[in-house]
């Protein structure tokens, strides 16, 4: 049995010209054994004498997605295992891009990571016209390792060479060709056999023969070129202050513009060696994985069952959230019936998902074409006689336990038997939205977060009752409406709001003890949330925040933060945002400033609570400021993952990120806290618990956990194990396919450049 990892193989026309074909199922990635074999074949091509140039393409209609990260091995194989550097030099340039005989790249498919380092080292490059071409390596808190940083320019420009690197956008044949990243556009079947002719004109001397290395037609002059990276520089530490590896991959084009570019290979193979033992490569691993593994529920996913086919959904009530969700279905095929309770509503939810629509349409996400074939799948009604064929019902009306309860039975009375019964509820226990019914093994949590057709994540929530056939068929919509979904149990908050609870009740703690309002928010922004708890709670809007908080101060009294700011605020007509009044003041362009009169509202709420100014809590630190908020959040997870609500960690992560905004580079809430330690948090917590109150009390998996001095999460070794495992393969391409998804992309507005 072939035991390596992919290989080449070289096989010799006629015309003198070898094809090396890399094969390493599915896409083809470079693993050592790959890149070994390809240089072997390069060697082999040039000490044959039969053999007048070299073509260099992919199995199967794929180039090559990119090197296989876990060929680095385990960390203590670190000695061993070969240097980036080695391979950008021994390989790519010595071998690859020095050849004696003339080489051209015949890319279809893709051409991502190492996959497009290869093919920039060829004297030329074909595309068929739909290959996707990109460097998406800091996706990953790492640089392009294999001469990216260098050639791209050379090839590209600058300007456009750091914003392929920096953003992580691949591009699609057509637009690499007006870019002069390939120079040629051919069909499929004509690929390889006009990319033979191309090499052979080259070598013939009727098309150039030059290394990209040394190629400068593309790069600005080296003033010019210092004030791009400049500029570009001050834009990595403005949107992304807590990242250093942009500002390395900028480092390091610079250094092959001002030195020459083998001096910038060698920067570029020392960066990437670093970067890719780093904290934050390992935490953005942990995301890829982490995301990918949310769709795998054991007892379900695993027993063999197909989704059924949904062709109909109707959602009940045309809100913010019905219209939304609405119109993510319809941008998927799927035809909508829209429910409301009378006329004017109805409209207004039609005309929401229209405006929906025509935005992606001014944004240039959606042709005219493409906007008139979705809108036409929503279909309006008053009534249920409409709902007798359809698949799925989505309920999204206002929270409230009778009125939910009643449609439920309404639905089971007016679906066909095997319809899904969905709600979007983000508190309410399902078994009791469901009460008088007798389809609980169809009812099913389909909660959405608002806008619902931006927002990457899903909840899904199963009770006990549900049938794994219904969350099967809710994993499939999922994907097909690009979401990511979590699937939890039923209990109050689900994952996301269950978790996050305490992360408002903590800020309003602290703020009654002392601490500064506008200090906090700054802090926990700086630390990578895309805004304070405090300016949260204005964005939501403090009807929404006290209606939420109440379920939980009723379902865990023993550990919810009881404040009466927010209801003193209420007194004063403010509602937050809404109404350019609550913890701040905003303008007509909704931008937010500190209110001076905050300060009278928080002196009374004081004296109703009865507590006093606490000196420390005046003058926290950032660092306290952090952990003050969000080690009850981790508290909170440990109780979601103990009780089962969760199926593991790492979906609590995926849910932090995607579901609050948590920072991608830090790994999400649980690894986050593993990279501090169960007994730091333990102990901090159970301090502030003696001086504030059972709102810190540890729960009894923290403390349990911290007693024997492991991490929170069995598996710690995890992203070891996904990073550094031989037998666990990564490629750049399944990277590059979501980052231009939304189920990766919208999360990350905030989250700087992940």
């Amino acid at each position: 049995m072939d035991s390596r990892k992919g290989h080449t193989v070289m096989n010799v026309g006629a015309d003198g010209v070898a094809i090396i074909t890399i094969i390493n199922p599915p896409v083809n990635s470079l693993s050592f054994d790959v890149l070994k074999s390809l240089k072997e074949s390069f060697d082999q091509a040039v000490q044959r004498d039969d053999v007048k140039a070299i073509v260099v393409t992919g199995a199967k209609g794929k180039f090559s997605g990119g090197f296989d990260i876990s060929a680095f091995g385990g960390v203590q194989e670190a000695k061993e295992r070969p240097k980036p550097g080695w391979i950008s030099i021994e390989i790519i340039t010595d071998t690859i891009e020095a050849a004696k005989k003339p080489s051209v790249a015949a890319i279809d498919g893709l051409a991502l990571g190492g996959g497009l380092e290869v093919a920039m080292a060829c004297n030329a490059r074909l595309s068929t016209a739909t290959a996707q071409l990109g460097l998406p390596e800091l996706q990953l808190g790492i640089i392009p390792g294999f001469g990216g940083t260098q050639r791209l320019p050379r090839l590209v420009g600058l300007t456009k060479a750091l914003e392929m690197m920096l953003t992580s956008k691949s591009v699609k044949g057509k637009e690499a060709f007006n870019l002069g990243l390939v120079d040629g556009l051919v069909s499929p079947d004509e690929l390889v056999n006009t990319a033979r002719q191309w090499a052979l004109d080259i070598l013939n001397r009727q098309r150039p023969w030059i290394a990209s290395l040394y190629k400068t037609a593309k790069l600005e002059p080296l003033g010019e070129a210092k004030e791009i990276l400049k500029f570009a520089r001050a834009q990595a530490q403005k949107q992304a202050p807590n990242l250093k590896h942009p500002l390395v991959c900028i480092d390091v084009i610079e250094a092959g513009i001002v030195s020459g570019p083998r001096a910038g290979l060698w920067k570029e193979a020392e960066a990437f060696d670093g970067l890719v033992q780093s904290d934050t490569c390992k935490s953005l691993v942990h995301v890829f994985f982490a995301q990918r593994g949310t769709t795998k529920v054991p007892g379900v996913t695993d027993c063999g069952l197909v989704p059924r086919q949904v062709k109909k959904v109707a959602i009940l009530g045309g809100g913010l959230m019905g219209s939304g969700i609405a119109t993510a279905l319809v941008l998927s095929n799927y035809s909508v019936i829209l429910k409301e309770v009378n006329q004017k509503f109805l409209d207004a939810g039609i005309n929401r998902i229209k405006a929906n629509l025509q935005s992606r349409v001014k944004k240039g996400k959606l042709t005219q074409e493409r906007f008139e074939k979705s809108f036409s799948l929503v279909k309006g009604s008053l009534d249920y006689e409409s709902f007798r064929d359809v698949d799925m019902v989505i309920e999204a009306v206002i929270e409230n336990v009778s009125l939910k309860q009643q449609i439920f039975a309404d639905l089971e009375k007016y679906c066909p038997p095997h319809c899904i019964l969905g709600s979007n509820t983000s508190t309410i226990d399902l078994n009791l939205i469901g009460e008088k019914t007798k389809s609980q093994d169809r009812i099913i949590g389909a909660h959405f977060f608002s806008p619902a057709h931006v927002m990457p994540l899903l909840e899904i929530v199963r009770t006990k009752q549900t049938s794994p056939q219904v969350i099967v068929d809710l994993l499939d919509i999922s994907k097909k409406i690009k979401k990511t979904p979590v699937v939890v149990g039923n209990c109050t908050g689900f994952a996301v709001n269950r978790m996050f609870f305490p992360y408002t009740q903590a800020a309003l703690l602290l703020v009654e003890r002392g601490a500064d309002v506008y200090q906090i928010d700054k802090a926990v922004t700086k630390f990578g949330m895309p805004m304070g708890p405090l300016r949260l709670a204005d964005l939501v809007g403090f009807g929404v925040a006290v209606a939420t908080g109440s379920q939980f101060v009723q379902n865990f009294p023993e550990r919810t933060y009881k404040s009466m700011l927010i209801p003193l605020l209420q007194e004063d007509k403010r509602a937050g945002e809404a109404t350019r009044k609550g913890f701040y003041l905003y303008d007509d362009r909704r931008k937010a400033s500190p209110d001076p009169e905050l300060k009278k509202f928080i002196e009374k709420a004081r004296s109703i609570s009865g507590v006093s100014v606490d000196p420390k809590l005046v003058k926290l630190q950032e660092k306290d400021i952090i952990e003050m908020i969000f080690f009850p959040v981790v508290n909170e997870a440990c109780r979601v993952l103990d009780e089962g609500i969760a199926v593991k960690a790492a979906d609590l992560d995926i849910s932090a990120l995607m579901g609050m905004g948590f920072p991608a580079y830090r790994g999400g809430i649980i690894f986050w806290a593993d990279s501090l330690g169960s007994k730091y948090i333990y102990s901090r917590l159970e301090k502030w618990s003696e001086l504030y109150g059972p709102f810190f009390k540890p729960c009894a998996y923290m403390a349990a956990r911290a007693a024997k001095g492991i991490p929170l999460v069995s598996n710690l070794c995890f992203i070891r194990l996904v990073f550094f495992s031989r037998k666990l393969r990564y490629f750049f391409t399944e990277v590059i396919f979501r980052s231009q998804d939304t189920s990766l992309t919208n999360h990350t507005r905030t989250n700087e450049f992940v």
